[in-house]
C-alpha cells in the first residue's frame, strides 16, 4: 500500500462559498447548479490560474485554493468579486449567485490532493464573516498587502471564530467598495488564447516556467514556496526581459518561530519539560497583538538540528527566531533563551532563569509567561527601531508602544500620545489606534503626569467607547476601560473589567497591577500585595515596575509595617527617581520612624519634582479620593500623620 507523505508549508489560502445557496437550490435546483458551474468555469477557475493559484478542491457550493503569494490571492479575490458584480447585473435578483470570500496566510499541512490545519480553518471562518459579494482577511494578510494593494479594508476588530482557540483580527472589504473598483477582464479561454498568442509571448512563458521549475527543485516543499514570475508589459518586452531572481515574500512584522528548546541534561524528564516550554511559548506568543507565530509542528522539524537563523528566517518567512535550552543542575533547573534577528543573525535579547525543581509544571508555567511578556516588549522595541520611509498606522502604534516601554515620564507619555494620534489620523476606525491612544492618555492620568487631567479622561472615555462599540470582545479595550473607570474613581466598576482581561490573558501584568490598586481602594487591602507580587513576578523588568513597588510599600505603611514599607518605597524611588510619589510616601514613612532629616529631604525632593510648587496642605490632599472609608481612616492614621511630622502644614 502506498503511503502518503504530508509536508508543511506557508501558503495564502482563499476560501469561497455561495451566499444563500440552499435557498437558490430550493427555488431552481438545475438552473442554480448550471449558473454556478458557469461562473466557476468562465471566471473563478481562470482567475485563480491567472494569479498563479492552485485549486485545491470544490465543495458543492464552495471552493478552496492556495497561492504562493498573498498579494496574488487578495487581488484574485477582489477581481472575482468585481467581475461577479458585472455578471450579476444581467441576472434577475432572485437568481443571482453571490460569493463570500475569506483569505488567510498560514502554515498548512499539504497532502497530494488536499491541505489542512489552522491556516485553512481560519480562511474558512473568515469566509463566513464576509458579506455576500465581500471579502474578509486576517491581520497577517492585511499587514502583507497594505502597501501593495489599493483596497480599502475596514478593521472589524478581534473576532472569536469556531474551533480556533485565539481570537482573529478581521479586516473586511465591503461589496459597495468592491463595486467602485475598475472592471476586471475575464481571461480568454485557453483554446482561443493558443490561436492568438504571439510566439514571443509563448517563449517568455516557457522561460518563466523553466525558471519556476528550477526554483521549485531547489526549494523543498517544507519551505514557503516562491511566487512564480509574473509577466508584465507587452509581449515583446516580456520576451526580451529575463525574469529577476525570485525572492521569498517579505517577512511580516512581529513574526517569529519558537525553535524546540534543547535538553542539555541526561535526564529524560527534562526533555518533556523542554518540549512543554516550546509549546507553551508558541501559544502565549500567539496571543500578542499582530504576532505571527509559526506552528509547533513546523518548528519541531528543526529539532536537534544546527541553528542557522538566516536560513530559518528565509524558509519560514519570519523576522525573529527564539531558541533556548534546559539544563538540570542538581536540585535546580536552568532555562536559557535567546532572541535572534533572522535577517542579520544578531542577538537582540537573552535571559537565564534558575529555579528549584519542585513542581515542574508550575515552573514551566512561570518561565514561559515571563519569557512571553519580555518578548512582547523586546519585539515591539525592535520593530519600532526599523527605519521606515513611509510609516503606516501600525508603524506609529509600534513606536508609541515602544515609547511606553521606557521609563514613565511626562515626556515619554507625550511622545506616545503623539504617535498614537498619527496612527488614528491614518486609520480613524482602527480599534487598536483608538485603544492605544486612550490607554496612553489615561495612563498618564493615573500616574499623575498630566496637567490636562479632565480633558485626558474625557478623550480616553470617548475613544474606548468607540473601540468597544466596534469590537465588544477586545481584551485590550476592556483593560483600558478599567483604567478609565479607575481614573474616574469608580474602582468597583473597574474590577470586573480587569478580571475579564485576566481570564482571557493570563500574562496581563498590567491588569493584575490595576486590579491590586482597585482592591486596595475598595477596601480589600489583604488581596492587594499578592496581586502586585504576581505582576512583578510576571514582568520583573517592566519599566513601570516601580508602580508595583509603590503599591506594596503603601499597603505596608497603611498597616503600620513602617520598616517593610521603607524597603519597598525605596525600591520604587530607585525605579523611577523622576516620580514625586515615592518621595512623598517615603517622607511620611521616615517621619513615622523618627528620622526627620531623611523625611525632610524626601519632602524637598517631592516638592522639586512637582515643579517647585509648595507641597499641598494636609487639608487639600485629604479632599482627594482615597477610597473606601476604612482605607481613608488608614491613610489618616499613617500617611497623613507622617506628613504632619515631616512638616506639611494642616491648611
Amino acid at each position: 500500500m502506498a503511503v502518503t507523505t504530508a509536508t508543511r508549508r506557508l501558503a495564502a489560502i482563499l476560501a469561497a462559498d455561495v451566499a444563500g445557496y440552499s435557498r437558490l437550490m430550493g427555488a431552481d435546483e438545475e438552473g442554480t447548479h448550471e449558473r454556478l458551474r458557469a461562473h466557476l468555469r468562465e471566471l473563478v477557475d481562470p482567475k485563480i490560474k491567472e494569479h498563479h493559484g492552485r485549486i485545491v478542491k470544490h465543495t458543492g457550493d464552495g471552493m478552496l485554493a492556495e497561492f504562493a503569494s498573498v498579494v496574488d490571492a487578495v487581488r484574485c479575490a477582489a477581481q472575482v468579486q468585481r467581475t461577479m458584480a458585472d455578471r450579476n447585473a444581467k441576472t434577475a435578483e432572485e437568481k443571482r449567485i453571490t460569493f463570500r470570500i475569506g483569505v488567510n496566510l498560514g502554515d498548512v499541512i499539504a497532502e497530494e490532493d488536499d491541505i489542512y490545519g489552522d491556516g485553512v480553518n481560519i480562511a474558512a471562518r473568515l469566509e463566513t464573516l464576509a458579506e455576500p459579494g465581500g471579502i474578509c482577511i486576517s491581520r497577517v494578510v492585511r499587514d502583507q498587502i497594505r502597501d501593495k494593494l489599493p483596497y480599502a479594508f475596514e478593521d472589524r476588530g478581534e473576532q472569536s471564530v469556531k474551533n480556533i482557540v485565539r481570537s482573529v483580527r478581521v479586516y473586511a472589504l465591503r461589496p459597495e467598495i468592491i463595486a467602485e473598483l475598475p472592471s476586471a477582464t475575464v481571461p480568454t479561454p485557453a483554446s482561443q488564447r493558443r490561436r492568438i498568442v504571439p510566439a514571443a509571448t509563448t517563449a517568455a512563458a516557457a522561460a518563466g516556467l523553466v525558471i519556476a521549475v528550477i526554483a521549485w527543485w531547489f526549494w523543498p516543499p517544507t519551505r514557503s514556496f516562491p511566487t512564480p514570475p509574473e509577466v508584465v508589459g507587452t509581449a515583446s518586452e516580456s520576451a526580451q526581459t529575463a525574469p529577476s531572481v525570485i525572492e521569498p515574500a517579505v517577512a511580516p512584522r512581529l513574526s517569529i518561530v519558537v525553535l524546540p528548546f534543547a535538553n542539555l541534561s541526561n535526564d529524560p524528564e527534562q526533555q518533556y519539560f523542554a518540549d512543554g516550554i516550546t509549546e507553551d511559548l508558541t501559544t502565549d506568543l500567539s496571543r500578542i497583538s499582530h504576532m505571527l507565530v509559526i506552528s509547533r509542528n513546523s518548528a519541531f522539524t528543526y529539532k536537534d538540528k544546527p541553528v542557522n537563523a538566516k536560513q530559518i528566517g528565509r524558509e519560514l518567512g519570519v523576522r525573529y527566531v527564539l531558541e533556548g535550552s534546559v539544563r538540570r543542575l542538581g536540585s535546580q533547573v536552568r532555562v536559557s533563551a535567546q532572541l535572534i534577528d533572522a535577517a542579520t543573525d544578531t542577538h537582540l535579547w537573552a535571559e537565564r532563569f534558575d529555579r528549584d525543581t519542585g513542581d515542574l509544571f508550575a515552573l514551566q508555567n512561570d518561565i514561559t509567561r515571563q519569557i512571553a511578556i519580555a518578548l512582547n516588549s523586546q519585539l515591539v522595541v525592535a520593530e519600532a527601531r526599523r527605519p521606515t520611509e513611509h510609516p503606516d498606522a501600525l508603524d506609529y502604534i509600534l513606536r508609541g508602544r515602544a515609547a511606553l516601554h521606557q521609563a514613565a515620564t511626562p515626556g515619554n507619555y507625550t511622545e506616545a500620545v503623539g504617535l498614537f494620534e498619527r496612527a488614528l489620523a491614518l486609520e480613524s476606525g482602527s480599534v487598536e489606534a483608538q485603544t492605544s491612544l486612550a490607554g496612553a492618555l489615561v495612563d498618564r492620568v493615573n500616574s499623575g503626569m498630566t496637567i490636562t487631567r479632565a480633558a485626558d479622561i474625557a478623550r480616553a472615555k470617548e475613544l474606548i467607547g468607540q473601540a468597544l462599540a466596534r469590537s465588544p470582545g477586545s481584551t485590550p479595550a476592556h483593560l483600558v476601560k478599567g483604567l478609565v473607570l479607575r481614573a474616574e474613581g469608580r474602582c468597583d466598576l473597574a474590577i470586573p473589567e480587569y478580571e475579564m482581561v485576566i481570564a482571557s490573558n493570563r500574562n496581563s501584568a498590567g491588569a493584575l497591577f490595576s486590579l491590586g490598586v482597585c482592591k486596595l481602594r475598595t477596601g480589600s487591602i489583604e488581596e492587594t500585595i499578592p496581586l502586585e507580587e504576581q505582576a512583578i513576578r510576571l514582568s520583573p523588568r517592566d519599566p513601570n515596575v516601580f508602580n508595583r513597588y509603590l503599591v506594596i510599600g503603601t499597603v505596608h505603611l497603611l498597616q503600620s509595617r513602617t520598616e517593610e514599607a521603607i524597603i519597598w518605597l525605596e525600591r520604587a524611588r530607585t525605579g523611577n527617581p523622576g516620580s514625586p510619589w515615592p518621595h512623598s510616601w517615603l517622607a511620611s514613612a521616615y517621619a513615622l520612624k523618627g528620622d526627620l532629616d531623611r523625611a525632610a529631604a524626601e519632602l524637598a525632593e517631592a516638592r522639586r519634582l512637582l515643579g517647585g510648587k509648595a507641597y499641598p496642605s494636609i487639608a487639600a490632599m485629604k479632599a482627594g479620593d482615597w477610597g473606601a472609608p476604612t482605607i481613608r481612616a488608614l491613610h489618616e492614621a499613617t500617611f497623613f500623620a507622617g506628613l504632619r511630622k515631616a512638616g506639611v502644614p494642616e491648611e
